[in-house]
């Protein structure tokens, strides 16, 4: 039997103060009087009592990606078209979840012994497992020889910043190399990780192509050891993407300067169709033995845009190193969001493990980049038919879900208001919000403000 013991001195104070505070008929001369004991809040500039505490806090400008499906979504018009997000639309302009998805999550809605316990903080092992060998190729001397970690991280965005964090607590140099331009997100990512962020020509507005020369004299110019950011296939927004040769080149000039390369591979599958073709660039420098970072995202290439699915894998010079990194790699993930979901990646490795499953996918990814090439072509010949003014050529050179149309603010704005299609105002629009039936539309839209707009 416990007996009640008596509250302490200093538990009797704090109950008399707490009293005293609750007390509507306490006074300004009853807390005077009793200054030992009362606790006094210290007044704050400007509040009054009635005001919030945030009143002073203004209003964040919309997401300049995101903000266009807000406009979109206000405008009442019959015709109006959104083209500003990166998701996949089908023909007839639906979300689309992808059949071999759908076959993966019944499978694991009739697994009776499934539960719904917290993954490691390195998230599922099959996960990370498969989608190393996805992006590095089944028989990677890499993986192999055990000197790559992964982890399961929130989709591509939480793959960029764990690796970001992790290099601004362990990497000797925190300068990371952006291509200008790059995805919105990106530059915040690195910033709020730790990292000076700073930038490499990478297109050139007059040919709507590579600014090579202009990409292999920034990186030459770069301190040694900084890191970079490339773009592994389908670069967001401009769509333009090294040839293999030119990836060799810069592969030369990186690692003769001790540059370490973070790739983002958000696309793979997505952009030519081709899983192994897509991830060229990351084997490229994986080859040579050197270390490489890569965040990966199943959003594009299985649908999977609300599961934020991703991975980080950083491939290291020997297999002890590897197991450091990954070590380290738990405590920036452990007060961050302590451990990943575990739904998507389920869904994943489903997929991934199973050769029917996988294969199905495959098929299934292949229709999509197929379908978008296709409203490339449709919206280059359309515009080619109607006598737009200027080479569009651009529209099929480039690759993957969007197209950098050159389009400047004024002509992005006049397409908006007179025609009700949205886009970001860098004149990016996503190729896989287009159908047949809205080509027309577009062409109309990008032909009035070629040749009316000011």
């Amino acid at each position: 039997m416990h007996t009640q013991q008596s509250p302490s001195p200093s538990a009797d104070r704090r109950l008399s103060v707490l009293a005293r505070h609750l007390e509507p008929s306490s006074s300004a001369a009853a807390v005077e009087g009793h200054n030992n004991h009362s606790i006094v809040g210290a007044p704050i500039s400007g509040y009054d009592g009635k005001q919030s505490v945030f009143s002073h806090i203004v209003r964040a400008p919309e997401d300049p990606i995101l903000g266009v499906t807000v406009a979109y979504n206000k405008d009442t018009s019959p015709v109006k078209l959104n083209l500003g997000v990166g998701a996949y639309r089908t023909e007839e302009g639906k979300p689309l979840v992808l059949n071999v998805v759908r076959k993966a999550e019944q499978l694991l809605v009739n697994d009776r012994s499934r539960i719904k316990e917290y993954l490691p903080i390195v998230g599922l092992a099959d996960f990370n497992k498969l989608s190393a060998k996805l992006i590095l190729g089944a028989d990677s001397p890499a993986i192999q020889e055990n000197r790559v970690t992964t982890v399961q991280c929130l989709s591509g965005t939480g793959s960029l910043r764990v690796g970001g964090e992790f290099l601004a607590q362990h990497y000797h140099q925190r300068t990371i190399y952006i291509p200008q331009p790059t995805w919105g997100n990106h530059p915040k990512i690195f910033t709020l990780a730790g990292l000076s962020v700073k930038s490499y020509r990478y297109y050139d507005p007059a040919t709507r192509g590579l600014h090579f020369e202009g990409l292999l004299e920034d990186l030459g110019s770069a301190p040694s050891g900084a890191i970079v950011l490339l773009h592994a296939c389908a670069h967001n927004p401009t769509g333009v993407d090294p040839t293999k040769d030119q990836w060799e080149q810069i592969r030369t000039l990186m690692r003769s300067k001790g540059l370490l390369p973070f790739f983002d591979s958000a696309y793979q599958g997505f952009a030519s169709g081709s899983l192994d073709i897509d991830a060229q660039s990351v084997l490229i420098f994986v080859a040579d033995g050197g270390e490489v970072l890569v965040a990966q995202s199943y959003a594009k290439n299985m649908g999977l845009y609300g599961e934020r699915v991703g991975a980080l894998s950083i491939v290291c010079r020997n297999a002890d190193v590897a197991s450091r990194v990954e070590s380290q790699l738990k405590l920036v993930i452990r007060p961050m969001y302590s451990s990943p979901p575990i739904h998507g990646a389920s869904i994943v490795a489903t997929i991934l493990k199973d050769r029917n499953l996988y294969h199905e996918w495959t098929l299934e990814l292949k229709a999509m980049a197929d379908r978008i090439i296709r409203m490339r072509q449709q919206l280059f010949d359309t515009l080619c038919a109607k006598g737009t003014p200027g080479d569009w050529s651009h529209i099929i050179k480039q690759i993957g879900m969007f197209t950098f149309t050159g389009l400047n603010k004024e002509q992005v704005a006049f397409m908006t208001k007179e025609y009700h299609i949205y886009m970001t105002s860098d004149g990016r629009i996503s190729m896989a919000g287009l159908s047949s039936r809205t080509v027309p539309h577009l062409t109309d839209a990008i032909h009035a403000a070629v040749t009316r707009a000011h």
